[in-house]
């Protein structure tokens, strides 16, 4: 469907530019908006790979693993039945925490996964499973790295002023998904 969307967009963006007698706009937009989506690119993932490498630091350090543990009754209680899938969901909230959404998915992934071994009702979503996907969907953020970067990027003169604004709506968003997960598991109870 997605593909219809862009594929209508474009064609209409083509055709417009010939009516209006500028068939060479179209051609250097595009090449400015591949220039530019590199330049992100690489402004991104120089920030990504800067943080996947310390939590892959913090990993081996077995910090990670630490943290898993002190956290393990606080995600049992909010993640009931999660069992051994606390250390990837531990991981998917720290990427989460530093605003590393694209670097967060493979742990969230991991951690699904194991939530479902032990799903009774494979094909359906436990309680934990929603739970995290709206603590997920919410992720409270300390440093909102992509954003900061982009900002940086794009030349702000303080690209660094979102992080309390950014830090708040997220608690609330966070705290708003867990009632609403807490709620609607009561309802269906």
């Amino acid at each position: 469907m997605m593909n219809y969307i862009w594929g209508t967009m474009l064609l209409a963006g083509i055709i417009v530019s010939l009516v209006r007698g500028n068939p060479g706009g179209v051609m250097d937009s595009m090449l400015k908006g591949a220039g530019d989506a590199v330049t992100v690119c690489i402004t991104l993932a120089a920030s990504y790979m800067l943080w996947l490498g310390l939590m892959g630091i913090a990993r081996r350090a077995g910090l990670i693993d630490s943290l898993a543990k002190r956290l393990r009754p606080a995600a049992e209680k909010l993640f009931p039945g999660a069992g051994d899938a606390v250390a990837p969901i531990t991981l998917n909230l720290s990427a989460n925490f530093f605003g590393m959404g694209n670097a967060a998915t493979p742990f969230g992934l991991s951690a699904m996964k194991e939530m479902n071994k032990k799903n009774k009702d494979p094909g359906t979503a436990t309680d934990a499973m929603c739970m995290f996907l709206a603590i997920n969907c919410s992720a409270v953020q300390l440093i909102p790295t992509s954003v900061i970067s982009l900002r940086a990027a794009y030349g702000s003169a303080d690209p660094y002023c979102i992080v309390v604004p950014t830090l708040l709506a997220s608690a609330v968003s966070t705290a708003v998904a867990i009632i609403a997960c807490r709620l609607m598991a009561r309802k269906r109870a």
